[in-house]
């Protein structure tokens, strides 16, 4: 257990809001939230093996200053499908919820993004925390504000942008993550490292293994968080430098979707989205020889997929989907090299000269 604690703000006028980030954080939730809340009810959106570790923990503490309740899904992306949300809401009904009442999101990314969309759309909107508990989570998807659920058609196509009021970061939930979804969070922690920067990459090239990075964890936390934060400060709505963040997740998201999401994690697909548009964008020229090769190293070093053995055609379809498919061109984040991203405006022939990725 560390005592310092590590904070950031995102700067967002009136939806600014902290970041804490420590080892331990998960015993001291009232300290955080009561400043920040003072209404009288709480509920807690979680799944059903987070709960198991955590929820107890959570509940007792905020139950000494507020009438607290939970609503448990299956985990898994499953659980953000678009039909499941009549059922969140009459839960919520029934406590009763009210607009001027609190939802924690208590989970990985799937639960972020859902608590956070039934926090965004109910009663036109209530206040919410986010406490990510799995690397994947940490590092990306609870900082930005970016909310959504899943419909039979894709990834994310019904969503919002709702801020959190805080969000508590704590790095000890890790120790209850299964080693695919510590490998998963490390395919958006490279992303980092590609995009913007090259002294993370390093680093991460410089650790033998996950358990050696971990000595580090809330270093390497901080660090994504704040590249993250800098680039939702400049960018809230996702149309500019924003798009950086996108670096590997058209081919990947793509790769997710024609496995219907079980095959592949998202960091997983990330990760071969990463490599191998790299590859292509070093066959056209458009990258630095030798960077697709790095990337390859270093994913297989934190156990993630380089390649999914898939014909472009068919990753053709699922891309056209792809609601970063604005006036049928796409948004290609490419490298120049490892830590310089840059937005490339192509369409879907951009991948026409490889046969597989």
């Amino acid at each position: 257990f560390r005592s310092e604690i590590m904070e950031m703000k995102v700067n967002l006028g009136k939806d600014s809001y902290s970041i804490f980030i420590q080892q331990g954080l998960l015993n001291h939730v009232l300290q955080y939230i009561e400043p920040l809340y003072q209404g009288k009810k709480i509920v807690i959106i979680s799944d059903d093996q987070v709960f198991g570790y955590y929820g107890h923990q959570i509940e007792s503490q905020l139950q000494l200053k507020y009438q607290v309740g939970h609503i448990i899904v299956p985990h898994g992306e499953q659980s953000k499908r678009f039909d499941i949300l009549p059922s969140l809401y009459s839960q919520l009904l029934s406590f009763p919820l009210t607009r001027t009442d609190l939802i924690i999101a208590l989970g990985g990314g799937v639960i972020g993004d859902l608590a956070g969309f039934v926090a965004s759309t109910f009663l036109r909107g209530v206040k919410f925390v986010q406490i990510p508990t799995s690397l994947l989570a940490q590092v990306d998807s609870s900082v930005g504000g970016k909310v959504a659920v899943d419909l039979p058609e894709g990834k994310n196509l019904v969503g919002a942008f709702k801020h959190p009021s805080v969000v508590l970061i704590d790095p000890l939930t890790l120790k209850t993550l299964d080693q695919r979804f510590i490998n998963d969070g490390m395919g958006e922690v490279i992303k980092y490292g590609c995009i913007f920067d090259k002294d993370l990459f390093h680093c991460l090239e410089s650790y033998s293994s996950f358990d050696e990075l971990y000595q580090n964890i809330d270093e390497i936390i901080y660090r994504c968080v704040d590249l993250k934060r800098d680039v939702v400060e400049k960018d809230l709505f996702d149309f500019g430098d924003r798009l950086a963040l996108n670096f590997g997740h058209t081919l990947g998201h793509a790769i997710e979707q024609y496995y219907h999401y079980e095959r592949y994690s998202h960091g997983e697909a990330v990760s071969i989205g990463m490599v191998q548009l790299t590859r292509i964008a070093e066959l056209k020229g458009l990258t630095k020889a030798g960077t697709a090769k790095k990337i390859q190293d270093v994913v297989s070093k934190y156990n993630l997929p380089s390649a999914a053995d898939l014909h472009t055609s068919d990753l053709k379809e699922a891309m056209a989907l792809d609601k970063k498919n604005i006036h049928q061109k796409l948004s290609y984040v490419l490298l120049h090299e490892i830590g310089q991203s840059y937005i490339y405006p192509s369409d879907l022939s951009f991948i026409d000269e490889v046969e597989e990725v």
